[in-house]
């Protein structure tokens, strides 16, 4: 969100009046708020869902709707990205890799020795 620098305290209000996920509805895991640190009109509002459905609901609610009332404080149209993860993997991927990574060095390493 590109602010007008005239109406940012009132964007900041509105976003901060969803201080927590509750408030953003059911299914919601995470939500952030941040601000460019070299442009600061430019807010940027994140959150995470359980579920494309808990997603969509929200977009369809009226907490939703005081968020698009905003669209008329700002410097430019609103960015929306929505981004799906389609898979999932923590840290014993990154173990995996590493190790997957450290037998091909040794084993390239000892047919140099070799050769």
């Amino acid at each position: 969100m590109n602010v007008l620098p005239e109406k940012q305290k009132e964007v900041l209000q509105t976003l901060l009046s969803f201080n927590d996920r509750l408030e953003m509805g059911e299914g919601c895991l995470s939500y952030g708020i941040s601000s460019d640190i070299e442009y600061g009109n430019i807010f940027y509002l994140i959150s995470e869902w359980e579920t494309r459905q808990h997603l969509e609901k929200f977009l369809r609610s009226d907490s939703f709707s005081v968020l698009l009332g905003t669209r008329s404080l700002l410097s430019e149209p609103l960015k929306i990205d929505i981004l799906t993860v389609s898979n999932f993997e923590g840290v014993e991927a990154v173990d995996l890799i590493r190790t997957k990574s450290n037998s091909f060095s040794r084993r390239t390493a000892e047919r140099r020795l070799t050769s």
